[in-house]
């Protein structure tokens, strides 16, 4: 209908059209939220990743993978890498968790999103692992095997061993009477079956049908001359799998299971731990339950009840302590968020007890929280923009009168014309005070002055801000730096610094920061001058130690010390800041050289006579011969050695007279000792030298620094042969050196 004051036509056309003169700020801004949203949505690291570091769906259920633990004790487990086992040819050691991934089945030739619920089966000095693994094609769980030969510390991917039409998971398998059986959740399917092994481990064949119940997490235990299955039964009106636990008992694991008298049971005090966790065990005569800890469908932890009175009548169980060396780097660490899993044996020694867990290091909900999250900040902007279009006059909020319903028309006694004549009355009142907001903020701010101009870019800043944050929530990820696999396997490195009292503030930043990255395992600080630190002052989640020096000396930096646990040194000045992520990935590419020096920093000796050059002269030569130790991965035991042979001992007094040059030394003697080349160069994605904020950093004078660097390289030249035909650049292949 037409308004009963219309309009000119101009001035619709005007009320309808932006400004010419406005346009261009709303371009800008628009160009600004786009190029926002490009860059981060490519968040994550710099480079392509080579194939063999290829990873599943990290933030999805991929990120969920299996970890060995070793102890004395049920009670006394460390992670496989505190065991020092050495493993891989020659990578790294020690081996590190996790030790399954889904990315490991996915080699194997099956595909998989997702591997949890890990129980072992001990088979004289083979250990088999059963899993649960996703079909990523299917999305359907399977269960799939995987055996090692060396205590857990690696293991071959022997596929999916049982494939049903329904979803199957906890795969608990056990012995009884020289048959292996597995008993999967298929609660799906609405029951519980047992299977027997036919061809141990690929072969299994339906046994029977246990319970006609849809039974989560189920095991079967022989304990004091009876056997108990104990699950949690969800056939029940308003039972939750995680706060209650029913028993049956049986003299055979096929059956028939008499109920408890008291089902269901529930735990004393901690109902959310009902649900199973992991396989029962027994240790000293007394049987003990695990259960998955606090939390919701998929828990945080696990914790261990002991067993006080089981039999048809009665059942109780206290909860015992039960603390695992987890490392706590939070999403850096592979199971840094949560854990529900966890089988407990003894090794067939009766030495050792092996422990097997899942964990993830994403916390249940979160992609979805962080799409929820993202799109809120999308949505703030969107109401931002047209703010702003409308403060300016580019947008005007209000509606045409001829949108409003008309006065005049007759109401009819049918009820629904009474209900749409009350819907138009509503709708004329909105539109009435949507007019009057229009021409309340209608060209307000006047964008031709220079304040208004300020207040337009003001506002656009705080558009590209919350479009950045936004696209992060989406697309940038968990937030985890994870570590890179050789073959499928990880490993630790030492990170060593060296500082002395001036530099302390650089040190509590560095500590702080590179210990909660995922592959280090210690921090070693090699304190040259000056009241060390209290070991309380540096806040660490790795242990840290602090080696005091007798005498102020670069040569300090490569002492050979036998309390370092791992092959691989990082040697990193303290004054150097970089991501996690640059540190493992050129932990990867020296597990995969590691008789070379792999450093960050590459330089380049040549001329006559001999110069040291910098890493832009070395890039646009097309070549380096050098890398700075001050930032560079090595094998300690071989460059250390190295360096403190008799034949280095007058370059160690060079280095001494000219309290400089300790790198290159060790970059000769590397190149003396091979014919092939002796360092690798990764580019960080982004590196902050410290020592630009303060006076304390020798090299502060780049011009002087490099004058003595270029002496030194002239006299070790003569001692040790000349560098300048070990020239590399640019042909490792994996993008990570361009």
């Amino acid at each position: 209908m037409a308004s009963s004051s219309p309009r000119p036509a101009a001035a619709q056309r005007r009320r309808i059209q932006p400004a010419p003169s406005a346009l261009p700020y709303l371009s800008a801004a628009a160009a600004l939220l786009v190029l926002a949203a490009v860059a981060f949505s490519r968040a994550g690291p710099r480079f392509p990743n080579p194939p063999a570091t290829r990873r599943c769906r990290p933030d999805a259920e991929g990120s969920w993978s299996v970890g060995v633990f070793l102890g004395d004790s049920p009670f006394s487990l460390e992670p496989i890498e505190h065991w020092g086992i050495s493993k891989a040819g020659g990578a790294a050691w020690p081996v590190a968790n996790p030790v399954v991934t889904c990315a490991d089945v996915e080699e194997a030739g099956f595909p998989s999103s997702f591997v949890a619920n890990p129980f072992l089966f001990l088979q004289g000095d083979a250990i088999y692992m059963f899993f649960e693994t996703k079909n990523s094609i299917t999305s359907q769980g399977d269960i799939a095997a995987a055996v090692s030969k060396d205590a857990g510390a690696t293991w071959q991917q022997l596929g999916v061993v049982l494939d049903e039409e329904w979803h199957l998971s906890y795969p608990y398998v056990f012995s009884d009477k020289n048959e292996v059986y597995m008993m999967p959740e298929s609660s799906n399917n609405g029951d519980l079956r047992l299977y027997r092994a036919l061809d141990f481990p690929l072969k299994w064949k339906l046994e029977k049908v246990l319970l006609e119940k849809p039974l989560v997490d189920s095991v079967i235990i022989n304990f004091q001359d009876s056997y108990w299955l104990l699950g949690s039964d969800l056939s029940s009106y308003g039972a939750k799998q995680n706060r209650e636990l029913s028993i049956w008992y049986s003299d055979s694991p096929a059956g028939p299971w008499i109920p408890h008298k008291k089902n269901p049971i529930h735990n004393t005090n901690n109902k959310s731990s009902a649900r199973n966790g992991g396989r029962p065990f027994i240790y000293n005569g007394n049987l003990y339950r695990v259960g998955k800890g606090q939390g919701v469908r998929s828990g945080h932890s696990v914790q261990v009840f002991k067993v006080e009175v089981l039999n048809s009548n009665e059942y109780k169980e206290v909860e015992v302590p039960f603390v695992m060396n987890k490392l706590r780097k939070g999403r850096n660490a592979w199971n840094g968020a949560r854990s529900h899993h966890l089988d407990v044996q003894q090794l067939p020694s009766g030495q050792l007890w092996i422990g097997i867990m899942d964990g993830d290091r994403v916390p249940l909900g979160d992609p979805v929280h962080r799409l929820i999250i993202g799109y809120m900040f999308y949505g703030i902007v969107l109401v931002l923009v047209l703010l702003l279009g409308g403060l300016i006059g580019v947008v005007n909020c209000s509606l045409p009168p001829r949108w409003c319903p008309p006065h005049t028309e007759k109401r009819s006694r049918i009820f629904n014309a009474e209900q749409r004549f009350f819907l138009y009355h509503k709708l004329r009142f909105l539109i009435s005070n949507l007019n009057k907001l229009g021409s309340l903020i209608g060209g307000t701010i006047n964008y031709k002055t220079w304040k208004g101009r300020v207040y337009v870019v003001v506002v656009m800043l705080i558009l590209v801000v919350l479009t950045c944050v936004g696209t992060h929530y989406i697309y940038g990820g968990s937030g985890a730096e994870e570590s890179y696999p050789i073959k499928g396997k990880y490993s630790q490195f030492t990170l060593l610094t060296m500082t002395y009292d001036a530099r302390l503030w650089n040190l509590k930043m560095f500590v702080e920061h590179y210990s909660k990255c995922a592959s280090v395992r210690d921090i070693v600080v090699v304190w040259n001058k000056g009241k060390p630190p209290a070991q309380g002052e540096l806040n660490s989640v790795v242990p840290v130690r602090i080696r005091v020096e007798d005498k102020n000396s670069l040569n300090n930096r490569f002492n050979i010390d036998s309390e370092i646990k791992t092959r691989a040194v990082m040697e990193l000045d303290d004054d150097i800041m970089m991501t996690c992520d640059d540190l493992e990935r050129g932990f990867k590419v020296w597990r995969e050289h590691p008789d070379r020096i792999i450093g960050y920093y590459p330089r380049l000796s040549e001329g006559s006579p001999l110069e040291y050059r910098n890493e832009r002269y070395a890039q646009q030569q097309g070549g380096y011969n050098m890398v700075l130790t001050g930032a560079a991965f090595m094998d300690h035991g071989l460059a250390f050695k190295r360096y403190w042979r008799k034949e280095a001992e007058v370059g160690r007094q060079i280095v001494d007279s000219y309290f400089n040059c300790e790198d290159v030394l060790l970059n000769f003697l590397y190149a003396n000792a091979s014919l092939t080349s002796t360092v690798e160069y990764v580019k960080p994605a982004w590196a902050i030298d410290m020592s630009k904020f303060s006076g304390v950093a020798i090299s502060r004078n780049t011009q002087a620094h490099y004058h003595v660097r270029s002496k030194c390289l002239a006299e070790f030249s003569e001692m040790y042969g000349n560098l300048t035909a070990k020239r590399l650049f640019n042909s490792r292949g994996d993008g990570w050196d361009v």
